[in-house]
């Protein structure tokens, strides 16, 4: 083990303990608390299936997390123990996985804009790995970090099935004038990154832009740079009800790897998948702090409910789907739904106020809600963290996490490495067998305090 996660970072649960279960017992001591803040209940073992299904499939390429997708403690140490990379896009995200012991080799100053103090941190504390794709990152670098290695960011612009927003990256046509640029500053080029952002996004955009990729590397070769390393950037999708599955995509990105960049052609090959790792690992829940009728007798007015929610809801999260009333069974004390003869209504949901973005959602069926009762939040692993809590400028909410024996034993076995032969494979346990996707898909599940539902 390589000591970044212990048993004392997460709560062990047993098989067939599930997030239901947790939330349950959180709520519990939460509800008799007067300041009902919200919180996050974490899988780790979601994040180790990921990890060695991201392996299993794309055998070539080495992850690399982007701290700022999920920047949790719980989460960078999990990584940390299981291999993988960093890419961090400011001098607090270096920090923080400093902190942890990560070494400067495994971390990728991925920010392709960079202030000019950070660059001189990183510099200072060993980290050469760095994204550009301009010449005024090739002059800050240059004078504040001339040790650096260099990745030139190319865009998605010109690959038709990419997404049309990408914001950073520079055109083929402008590639050669950028490294030629580079050489003349003595800056060190060793390879091509780009990213293609995970929205709509065609496999075979993957491709494309590895091909395009190749090109450059002829380019910095022509001009005398060792070129090495490529870096594919992230994409992958976080949950199963995408347009395409991560062995579509990985089928795609492995065909290309062999036509452009063959294995023993030495160049190694990174990623950065965020959403993918994190998405379905974390479920929400947040309190109703106020409510808001509107009578149905005004004009226009269907008798909708303007909630409240608990802070922090940062960065406004996925719009839930509506869901339909459950048909659990009433009389339960410890039912964590409506019973079905509670009358439902076309409701808001609204974020802390005083936030510019406190809109969460609109035109969702749910039953009627009180002050204090809990709504619950599946797939909220991915950019839900407020960033001012990671840099000290508000509180974070609290996350507990927890993680099977079995998936726990795979770390410890297989150290990041996927499971090789038939037995390996049995070894590891099935999901509804021993908890391995414990954040299942909650929608948007009223949570009824106990004072509630008894």
């Amino acid at each position: 083990m390589s000591g970044y996660l212990n048993e004392s970072n997460f709560l062990m649960v047993e098989e067939g303990f599930t997030t239901r279960d947790l939330l349950e017992n959180l709520l519990g001591d939460l509800c008799q608390e007067s300041d009902q803040q919200a919180f996050f209940v974490a899988d780790l073992g979601d994040i180790v299936k990921k990890h060695l299904r991201f392996l299993k499939a794309l055998p070539r390429v080495k992850p690399y997390f982007p701290v700022k997708c999920n920047g949790s403690e719980g989460v960078i140490r999990l990584l940390a123990e299981l291999g993988a990379g960093f890419a961090c896009a400011n001098k607090a995200e270096i920090t923080r996985v400093q902190g942890i012991g990560v070494p400067a080799d495994r971390i990728f100053y991925s920010s392709p804009c960079k202030q000019v103090a950070h660059i001189r941190y990183a510099a200072s504390h060993g980290v050469r790995l760095m994204a550009f794709d301009n010449e005024v990152e090739l002059s800050k670098v240059a004078r504040s970090h001339p040790r650096a290695r260099m990745l030139l960011g190319i865009t998605a612009d010109s690959i038709p099935s990419a997404h049309p927003s990408m914001a950073f990256g520079t055109t083929l046509q402008s590639c050669r004038h950028l490294l030629e640029t580079a050489k003349e500053q003595a800056v060190e080029v060793v390879g091509i990154s780009f990213h293609l952002g995970s929205r709509g996004l065609e496999p075979q955009a993957f491709a494309q832009a590895v091909a395009a990729a190749q090109l450059v590397f002829d380019m910095g070769t022509e001009l005398g740079y060792r070129m090495y390393l490529l870096d594919i950037g992230g994409g992958f999708p976080g949950t199963e009800d995408t347009r395409a599955p991560l062995e579509e995509i990985a089928a795609v990105i492995n065909s290309a790897l062999d036509l452009y960049f063959p294995e023993g052609c030495g160049v190694d090959i990174i990623a950065r998948p965020g959403r993918y790792y994190v998405t379905s690992a974390f479920t929400l829940a947040v309190s109703i702090t106020a409510l808001e009728e509107i009578p149905t007798e005004q004009p226009s007015s269907d008798g909708r409910w303007d909630s409240r929610m608990s802070p922090p809801v940062s960065q406004s999260p996925p719009e839930p789907s509506p869901c339909s009333p459950p048909e659990e069974e009433c009389g339960s004390k410890k039912s964590l739904v409506p019973c079905p003869e509670h009358p439902w209504h076309c409701s808001s949901l609204r974020g802390p106020p005083g936030q510019a973005e406190d809109r969460i959602a609109d035109g969702l069926e749910l039953p009627q809600l009180h002050v204090g009762d809990w709504l619950v939040f599946g797939n909220m692993g991915a950019y839900t963290i407020p960033a001012s809590s990671l840099l000290g400028g508000g509180p974070q909410p609290q996350v507990t996490y927890a993680m099977s024996r079995m998936a726990w034993k795979a770390v410890q076995l297989f150290q990041g490495k996927p499971p090789q032969t038939e037995d390996d494979r049995e070894s590891l346990c099935t999901p509804l067998s021993c908890g391995w996707e414990m954040a299942e898909t909650l929608c948007v599940t009223p949570v009824f305090a106990p004072a509630s539902i008894i």
